[in-house]
């Protein structure tokens, strides 16, 4: 009897062990522990930019960096609905159109949206305080340039966009490993609603590794609302069931956020 219990408890750990395995194979970098923001910089040589880069991302908003830069304009977005599929990456879901959806006019350059993806808690906070959720627009051109515009979250009503994609998310739930993909169809970017003209807008980096810098931040000044249960799913979407993936806000280091605001609303007031 001792030697069939021995068995049994030998291989139901092994079978504990493979699972683990293949629950984090392929994941490369963490939020917390070992692999997780404060080592991102040590983990690969490609990487080093994470713990040594000057103009990191993402930071804290606050009225002693901002300068008012009625001269930068409206955002000038051109979106327009087209394919795309639904993506566990492992540290987030992003919903990626293949072949871009539409452009967004910045220092007059065309950036094309490529992907979204959201974090969980928000990584960019306003006056040291973090929001529940904030979603990232990524925007490139064909040389690797980018711009992200980053929308703020509060708990309060459902958002309208993710409400349009709740079935998917909920779905890649019972596909736990990293790179599974679903088809999502056409899907318009024009739902994903800024609410303001007003912006922020800094250099910075990727919030992820290798944390490149060069990177165009532009933060939506309105603050919008998400349902607890939108961002609860979110999460339980994500592999290897993070409890957060957002990275700690980096130092400005000298940096200063440009605001823009119309004219006749000029305030110095974030």
């Amino acid at each position: 009897m001792d030697k069939m219990f021995y068995a049994f408890a030998v291989l139901f750990f092994l079978a504990l062990e493979m699972g683990f395995k293949s629950a984090t194979e392929g994941v490369e970098f963490d939020y917390s522990g070992a692999r997780g923001p404060s080592h991102w910089g040590d983990l690969k040589e490609e990487w080093k930019t994470c713990g040594h880069g000057r103009h990191q991302s993402p930071i804290d908003i606050v009225e002693r960096n901002v300068e008012i830069y009625p001269n930068l304009g409206q955002l000038h977005k051109s979106y327009k609905a087209a394919n795309a599929s639904l993506k566990n990456r492992g540290h987030d879901i992003m919903v990626r159109w293949a072949e871009g959806a539409g452009t967004i006019h910045v220092d007059g350059t065309n950036f094309t949206l490529l992907q979204c993806h959201w974090h969980s808690p928000a990584e960019h906070t306003i006056h040291g305080r973090r929001y529940p959720l904030e979603i990232h627009l990524v925007h490139q051109t064909d040389d690797n340039r980018t711009v992200v515009i980053g929308i703020l979250y509060e708990y309060g009503r459902q958002d309208p966009f993710l409400s349009e994609l709740m079935d998917q998310i909920s779905a890649l739930s019972h596909h736990m490993e990293a790179g599974a993909e679903e088809t999502l169809g056409i899907i318009d970017p024009k739902h994903i609603k800024l609410g303001s003209r007003k912006y922020y807008r800094y250099t910075g980096s990727l919030t992820t590794p290798p944390c490149t810098e060069g990177v165009i931040w532009i933060i939506v000044d309105k603050v919008r609302t998400v349902s607890r249960d939108q961002v609860r799913k979110l999460a339980m979407a994500v592999h290897d069931g993070l409890g957060k993936n957002s990275r700690p806000t980096q130092l400005e280091n000298g940096r200063v956020v440009e605001l823009y605001t119309p004219r006749h609303g000029i305030s110095k007031h974030i």
